[in-house]
């Protein structure tokens, strides 16, 4: 089994939120974040340069006494191949897989597990935050 290139740090985090207006206010206008990408109207994708937050505005039925307003945890992979590696080895290693290995939209590549408290953790390649 080939073990991947180490990940380059966790610089990817995303929230469920109840007010995405509000949250945006925060991280645009008082923290100086820009936005990175939105693709609809509850979903938007920050950056500070060299990060990115997501903020997803809670779905319907989200119970926030019992659900996690975490959504997920991301690590950057500096190499797309590399993401299919990674798949691959925590596969090989009995990780529970949430996803495959998938291309967005706005070219990044990714998938997602579990970790061993149920956190889930993206293993993605996002070409405007990798390391030049």
């Amino acid at each position: 089994m080939i073990k991947p290139k180490p990940t380059s740090g966790m610089r990817h985090v995303a929230m469920f939120v109840t007010d995405l207006e509000a949250c945006e206010h925060f991280y645009i206008d008082l923290l100086g974040m820009q936005v990175e990408w939105r693709p609809d109207a509850d979903n938007v994708y920050l950056t500070s340069g060299n990060d990115n937050l997501a903020l997803h505005r809670v779905p319907t039925g989200f119970d926030a006494s019992g659900d996690q307003v975490l959504d997920h945890i991301g690590f950057i992979i500096d190499e797309m191949a590399q993401v299919d590696v990674w798949f691959d080895f925590l596969r090989g290693h009995d990780v529970p897989m949430k996803t495959e290995p998938r291309t967005h939209r706005d070219g990044a590549r990714s998938f997602y597990c579990f970790d061993p408290a149920g956190t889930t953790v993206q293993i993605i390649h996002h070409p405007p935050i990798v390391k030049k």
